[in-house]
């Protein structure tokens, strides 16, 4: 049985999946979150996915550092924010 992640945690993952550059959104209306890829892939907060040909293939793990928008921004000003998009 899989634990659900709170909304505090946080996780990167490489964007190739198999030699293929995959761009990822937020599924909407997912409970727990949900991203589906621009191929239809669905993925859970482990970075596993859940259908199609993939199904129960692993994203590769990037190391991320949890910090404050202001403390951030104070070292790296020329810093532009991504937003998620749905699909």
């Amino acid at each position: 049985m899989k634990k659900e992640q709170t909304t505090k945690s946080i996780r990167a993952f490489e964007r190739n999946v198999q030699g293929q550059v995959r761009e990822f959104f937020l599924k909407s209306n997912s409970s727990p979150l949900r991203l589906i890829d621009d191929k239809g892939t669905e993925w859970d907060f482990t970075g596993t996915a859940l259908n199609g040909k993939l199904m129960d293939k692993q994203l590769t793990r990037i190391a991320v550092l949890k910090d404050y928008w202001f403390d951030w921004k104070t070292y790296n000003p020329k810093t532009r924010v991504y937003t998620l998009g749905e699909r």
